[in-house]
């Protein structure tokens, strides 16, 4: 049973670690581009523009009024 609780304590690390190697994998590339003014301008608009659209897409599944 000791065996078990130890694995089982080894996921969360595992959780963390994933995370942030696939965090680091996706903002590196991200912070090389935004150097270009024009580029960092677009990602900054895509980003913008995708967090909008989740937000309103998770008010829309709850039924809720939108904010805007």
């Amino acid at each position: 049973m000791k065996d078990f609780f130890l694995n089982v304590t080894r996921y969360p690390r595992y959780l963390v670690a994933f995370g942030l190697g696939l965090a680091n994998s996706v903002l590196e590339p991200l912070a090389a581009r935004g150097r270009n003014p024009v580029t960092a301008v677009a990602l900054i608009g895509a980003g913008v523009s995708g967090m909008l659209s989740l937000a309103l897409i998770l008010h829309a599944m709850v039924n809720t009024t939108p904010v805007a």
